[in-house]
């Protein structure tokens, strides 16, 4: 890694790049290429950047879209953190785009540290941030420290960071792991701690995936087989499909040879049983021991519900039969409803009772995708569309759906320019990938799903008309929980969905949860009945005093008594009233509905009837 210049050098390079306009000298060309690139967007150094963090139910929905991720990166996140705290810094994880899903070490450093927006649920891509680790790793795709004044903005010379981008097996930029901590404390070696980290992380997403194919490690010196520096290639018969980033280096390829190189293109000899010696076509003498292939799982045969689980209420199940007969008779379909009201849910139970029940069911999170990556993941590419387009191109998921369901969830979010391709695919029934290609034929069922109004988007011109009235020929609301008669059903029907281990659902505890408005709908209650689980043991009768506090706030107030009666609850419940209705910053409306009672109940028992 290039030397970083010394302090005095940095200011200059500082003052001759953003208040000269000159060629700074002696500064990093990583740092530098990251400045022009800042520069080019318009980005002002003495201002503060403009952070936007996402709201906690889309930082929830963050979590459960990168789960595994951060299950498989949490061991080294603590190990990374332990080292932080020692120094007072701070171990974060990201996404693919650069959004924090996680942050752990030194408290005072965090506090710190949230300052400069550096926390969840905020984006540290470079195009939102400036110059900053994260951002500059998922850029250049490799480990880069961004120290001090090496930060575009003024704001962030407090920091000094190491990060390094997270590959997939498939060569899919997942996350980036990433070093923080204050520039004035003494230089540690950020970089290799990281990099050994992500090596770490990478190998261990190995460990299965891969039913069916050979899994071959490899490695110059063999007491490193076995290691996260070990070199992994994985075969689908033949054919190359994943690998590390160690097994591409050590045969001197690129992440486009998957899918377009076989066994016999990379090695001289045949392939050899159990552990021994091999040369590489590029002349590498290497020891190789291959797994051998993992017993493929045999397709489950799904038997068609003949009714489904009372996750919904009476009229919306009622509507899944209605729309799976619409989905049949190959009528597309809008799924309108609050975050969490169970869109997904409700389409896939479309999907079950449809014909085409044993088909795909491909679902699109049009939100989640980052808007520059969409319409090469929905329409696929060809080999060279793009910088860092596999060898073997992509198919795209229009095509992975092909003969089976596509579910597009918060279409209201699509770009406006791709809404214009998905409505010719609509009416064509056929695919083009980006860099050209022959168009493909495909046959989908179509079904969309947004929290927005998309009427009112098309009246502001942000969705096309034309393909609105195509998408929604027949639209079902979903009801919000809060609304159901039958919440009781819905959190045991959720409950049987889960691993249990034996435990049993208290009877105070579900007293508590079908009093509770759940403002967060399904993904509320299966968050908190997970919670729950964790929380316990195998075999335990799960009590209210595992929910969480507005959840038991809520029942206790629905279960005090009147204020005419008086006494020590009269009290506690007045004070509770008057804290929610100050959590709702005064508004009686909001505290009524997160309490569960009605506005003339709130003003009587917390207000002495004023309002």
């Amino acid at each position: 890694m290039e030397p970083s210049a010394p302090r005095t050098d940095l200011m200059r390079a500082r003052h001759d790049f953003f208040d000269r306009g000159a060629e700074p000298t002696g500064l990093r060309s990583a740092i530098l290429r990251s400045w022009r690139r800042c520069a080019e967007r318009g980005f002002d150094a003495h201002s503060d950047p403009r952070i936007e963090p996402v709201g906690s139910t889309a930082l929830r929905e963050l979590h459960e879209r990168n789960e595994r991720l951060i299950r498989l990166c949490r061991p080294q996140i603590e190990t990374l953190a332990r080292e932080a705290r020692d120094v007072g810094g701070l171990v974060i994880l990201t996404d693919g785009a650069g959004l924090v899903l996680d942050a752990l070490g030194d408290a005072e450093f965090a506090g710190k540290a949230a300052g400069v927006a550096l926390k969840p649920g905020v984006k540290w891509a470079e195009a939102s941030t400036g110059t900053n680790a994260i951002g500059a790793a998922l850029v250049e795709r490799r480990a880069v420290e961004v120290r001090g004044a090496e930060h575009f903005f003024d704001a962030h010379r407090i920091l000094t960071c190491a990060a390094a981008p997270i590959f997939d097996p498939r060569g899919a930029m997942v996350g980036a792991l990433d070093i923080s901590g204050a520039s004035a404390a003494p230089h540690r070696p950020a970089v290799a701690m990281i990099r050994l980290g992500v090596d770490q992380i990478e190998h261990r997403m190995f460990d299965d995936g891969f039913a069916g194919c050979e899994v071959v490690r490899l490695h110059a010196d063999p007491a490193l087989l076995g290691t996260p520096q070990e070199g992994v290639l994985v075969f689908d018969g033949a054919r190359l499909v994943a690998a590390n980033r160690h097994g591409l280096s050590l045969l001197k390829l690129d992440w486009n040879a998957l899918g377009a190189r076989s066994f016999g293109d990379l090695f001289d000899a045949g392939r050899i049983a159990g552990e021994g010696r091999i040369l590489s076509r590029s002349g590498a003498a290497l020891h190789l021991r291959r797994d051998p292939p993992a017993p493929a799982a045999r397709p489950a045969i799904v038997p068609k519900p003949s009714a489904p689980e009372p996750i919904f209420d009476a009229a919306t199940r009622s509507n899944l039969v209605r729309a799976a007969r619409l989905v049949d008779g190959d009528v597309p379909i809008l799924i309108q409803g609050e975050t969490g009201s169970g869109k997904e849910m409700f389409a896939r139970a479309v999907h079950g009772l449809s014909a085409r029940s044993q088909k795909p069911f491909v679902a699109v999170n049009c939100a989640a995708l980052p808007e520059g990556l969409i319409e090469a993941e929905l329409f696929g590419y060809e080999h060279g569309a793009f910088t860092g387009a596999r060898r073997a191109g992509s198919k795209g998921l229009l095509r992975e759906a092909d003969g089976g369901v596509l579910f597009l969830d918060e279409i209201g979010d699509m770009p406006l320019l791709l809404q214009a391709r998905l409505l010719r695919v609509v009416q064509d029934r056929e695919v083009t990938p980006l860099g050209g290609g022959k168009p493909a034929p495909i046959d989908i069922r179509l079904i969309c799903a947004t929290h927005r109004d998309l009427a009112g988007l098309v009246g502001s011109e942000t969705f096309r008309p034309d393909l609105y009235f195509r998408l929604a020929q027949f639209t079902f609301a979903l009801p919000p929980l809060r609304t159901l008669a039958n919440r009781r059903d819905v959190i045991q029907a959720l409950w049987r969905g889960l691993p249990r281990d034996g435990r049993t659902l208290g009877a105070d505890a579900l007293d508590a949860m079908a009093a509770y408005d759940w403002p967060g709908n399904h993904r509320e209650l299966a968050g908190v009945l997970k919670a729950m689980i964790a929380l316990s043991e195998p075999g335990e009768t799960l009590s209210a005093d595992l929910l969480p506090s507005p959840v038991m706030r809520n029942a206790r107030m629905s279960e005090a008594p009147p204020i005419e009666n008086g006494g020590g609850l009269e009290a506690f419940a007045r004070e509770a009233m008057l804290a929610t209705i100050e959590a709702c910053h005064g508004n009686v409306a909001a505290a009524a509905r997160k309490l569960g009672v009605s506005r003339s109940t709130l003003y009587r028992r917390a207000l002495g009837g004023r309002g």
